[in-house]
């Protein structure tokens, strides 16, 4: 039975690194999201019929299978109701339950240790309870965050006791191996987990909406890394791939979206931030230019290039299918559309790309920013729907702006500009957006969907 399990989980690990190829192409990302499925599924299966093959049926073993069941239906419901603007918050809520399993699995392993085990074995175990507990705690800060039910708190008393833990989690671990405290193995355990605990808290509570998709992309690259280090104490070859897998692409993501927000990745697990909602000094007058539905349909009707800027308002709205009738209706009249998509738009990684492929917006349309910044001169109309911060200029002139040295897309060199808002309100940074008072951008005052329903019916009769 044991050859048996090993070559099932060469195939399922087979089965994630199809899958995770499948991603790179946002054609085949569907499927591989359902191979690399199928690969877990069925490892999670031939794991129970070995459990149950090997050993009497226990009370432990059917509670698991009890404990799958209902994790599976659960799952189920909340991915049916889940709408695609809490997106974000689920990720955020499933990667702490990733992280919270890891620390539980540490406390157990301590528990089940005795006190002559290797420097090693302590090692692996600390280390992923530490890890998993952070993410846990991190992970449930950022849902709070993404669901606007807690604020941002910056002070530098966090940082300092922040880096006091990350220093605690190496102290505490040196004292015990070499007998300079007398407590036992499970204590200390406890000890490093409550300390993670208050880390991944204090480590989430400084940042801003801005930097979300740069921390979403860590706490899942730190899941993926506590659970592979499980995998190892546990001797599990499925464990330690699928964390490797996720520790690996999560840390890649992170790095990207580090790059797109201009942070240091070693500024961000200090917890030291630019931060978000803060005031750039004192803010100037913007003087605006509003427009109508009428005026901007003219604008399009006549424009030969025009270019589509989604944010996490379109989202909101629920106004992708009505954006791609738009695309469709342009193209009809010989209009080059693109939509150009900044790294961080929305509020966490591809939330946008996976917002337009639900509208079958096909990928060829869409242009990541650095593709496009040098030409967007070429372009007649730049249409901003829900953006704010990445299309924001003060990231590149205002030096005292949270957001100064963002890469931004450079909409405003189109030759003209139209933002369709509901009000004046500020955007996820909370910063006053300098754009507004640019020349050549007219301000569109709408809800998303009712501007593009506006604008489908205007350019069908011109």
């Amino acid at each position: 039975m044991t050859a048996i399990l090993e070559i099932s989980y060469l195939v399922a690990m087979l089965s994630f690194i199809i899958g995770l190829k499948y991603l790179s192409s946002p054609g085949k990302a569907k499927h591989g999201n359902i191979l690399a499925g199928a690969g877990m599924t069925f490892a999670v299966i031939i794991t129970l019929i070995s459990s149950f093959y090997n050993q009497t049926v226990s009370i432990n073993l059917i509670l698991i299978l009890l404990a799958i069941i209902a994790g599976t239906l659960v799952g189920k419901r909340m991915s049916d109701k889940v709408e695609m603007t809490a997106m974000p918050q689920l990720v955020s809520f499933f990667n702490a339950m990733g992280g919270g399993c890891a620390m539980l699995l540490g406390i157990i392993e301590a528990n089940q240790s005795g006190s002559d085990s290797s420097v090693a074995a302590l090692s692996l175990l600390w280390s992923g309870l530490i890890i998993g507990a952070a993410s846990f705690s991190g992970s449930i800060i950022a849902y709070l965050k993404l669901a606007g039910k807690q604020k941002d708190k910056r002070t530098r008393a966090i940082m300092y006791i922040s880096r006091a833990l990350i220093v605690s989690f190496i102290v505490i671990p040196i004292l015990y191996v070499f007998n300079l405290v007398g407590l036992g193995i499970v204590p200390i355990t406890l000890i490093l987990a409550t300390l993670a605990l208050v880390y991944g808290v204090l480590f989430v509570l400084p940042i801003g909406g801005a930097d979300m998709p740069v921390v979403i992309s860590l706490l899942n690259s730190l899941t993926g890394v506590a659970t592979a280090l499980a995998g190892i104490l546990y001797q599990n070859n499925i464990m330690i791939a699928g964390g490797i897998f996720v520790g690996a692409a999560g840390i890649l993501l992170t790095l990207l979206m580090c790059k797109a927000m201009n942070r240091s990745i070693f500024a961000v697990i200090g917890g030291k931030f630019n931060g978000s909602g803060a005031s750039s000094g004192e803010e100037e007058e913007i003087e605006i230019k509003p427009t109508t539905i009428g005026e901007t349909a003219t604008k399009l009707a006549f424009a030969q290039k025009v270019a589509i800027i989604p944010g996490y308002g379109l989202a909101v709205a629920q106004a992708q299918h009505l954006c791609s009738q738009l695309q469709a209706l342009l193209e009809e009249k010989d209009t080059e559309v693109h939509y150009i998509i900044h790294p961080v738009a929305g509020r966490m990684p591809g939330h946008m790309n996976v917002l337009l492929a639900e509208a079958d917006v096909h990928y060829d349309k869409l242009k990541e920013m650095d593709q496009v910044n040098d030409e967007m001169g070429e372009y007649d109309v730049a249409i901003i729907i829900g953006a704010n911060d990445v299309v924001n200029p003060a990231a590149e002139s205002d030096e005292n702006s949270p957001i100064y040295g963002m890469p931004i897309i450079k909409a405003y060199n189109s030759r003209e500009v139209v933002v369709i808002k509901r009000g004046m309100s500020k955007g996820y940074a909370g910063v006053e957006n300098k754009l507004f008072g640019y020349d050549n951008c007219q301000l569109l005052f709408a809800d998303a969907k009712i501007a593009l329903s506006g604008l489908i019916n205007e350019l069908k009769v011109l």
